[in-house]
C-alpha cells in the first residue's frame, strides 16, 4: 500500500468520525422525528393591545384607592360598570345639575335628583327667586375624583369629590363638595341619580 493511499484512508476515517459526532450532537430529522416548532410566548403576541382576546381573568379591572372595595363589589354585581365611564358621566352630571339649578330649571333637575335632594333644591330655588338673589354659574370644574363606593341591598352608591369655581354677577367662589350618586343595580335604567350633597373639607 502506497503512502498516498494510506493518507486517503486516514483522512476518510477522520471525516467519518467527525460526521458521526455531528449526527449524535445534532440529532436527525428523517421523517420519524418531527422538526422542532417554535411557538410564540404571550409577550411576543402580534396584537398585545386586543383585550378581548385575553382570558376573562386578565380583563378584570383593578381598583385602587380608598373606594376600591366598594367599586369591586359594584363591578361584581354589574360587569358593565367601569370607573372611566362613571367619572366622565359624573363630570357631565355636575355641569348639567349646577347649570339647571342656576337657571331654576326644575324640569331639567327632576330626573337627575333623588326625591329628598330635589325637594331641598326646589325650596332653595324658590327662596333665591323670592329674595331676588343672583345665582352662581359654573366657571370651571377643577377636580372630579371618586371618594367612596358601596353596594348594599342591591343599591350602588358612589361618592365623588368635586372642586369647582363658581361666579355670580359680582364675585367668584370656590366650591368643594362631595356628591353621592346611586343606582339600583337590577334596574334596566343605566342612569345614576344624585342622592346626597355635603360640603368637603
Amino acid at each position: 500500500m502506497t503512502s498516498s493511499m494510506t493518507e486517503i484512508l486516514i483522512l476518510a476515517a477522520i471525516a467519518l468520525f467527525v460526521l458521526s459526532r455531528l449526527y449524535v450532537a445534532l440529532g436527525r430529522n428523517d421523517g420519524d422525528t418531527p422538526a422542532p416548532v417554535r411557538t410564540r410566548r404571550p409577550a411576543e403576541s402580534a396584537d398585545t393591545g386586543n383585550v378581548s382576546e385575553l382570558p376573562t381573568a386578565q380583563r378584570r379591572p383593578v381598583f385602587t384607592g380608598p373606594a376600591a372595595g366598594g367599586l369591586e363589589d359594584i363591578y361584581n354585581a354589574d360587569e358593565t360598570f367601569n370607573t372611566r365611564d362613571f367619572t366622565s358621566g359624573a363630570k357631565a352630571a355636575y355641569k348639567m345639575i349646577v347649570d339647571a339649578f342656576a337657571r331654576g330649571d326644575r324640569e331639567a333637575l327632576r330626573p337627575l335628583l333623588d326625591d329628598d335632594v330635589y325637594e331641598a333644591w326646589d325650596n332653595a330655588i324658590a327662596q333665591r327667586e323670592a329674595d331676588g338673589v343672583a345665582p352662581f354659574d359654573l366657571l370651571r370644574l377643577k377636580k372630579t375624583e371618586i371618594e367612596d363606593a358601596s353596594l348594599e341591598d342591591g343599591i350602588a352608591r358612589v361618592s365623588v369629590r368635586y372642586e369647582a369655581e363658581l361666579s355670580d354677577t359680582e364675585r367668584t367662589k370656590s366650591a368643594k363638595e362631595i356628591w353621592t350618586f346611586k343606582r339600583t343595580i337590577a334596574s334596566n335604567d343605566p342612569n345614576w341619580v344624585l342622592d346626597d350633597v355635603e360640603t368637603a373639607v
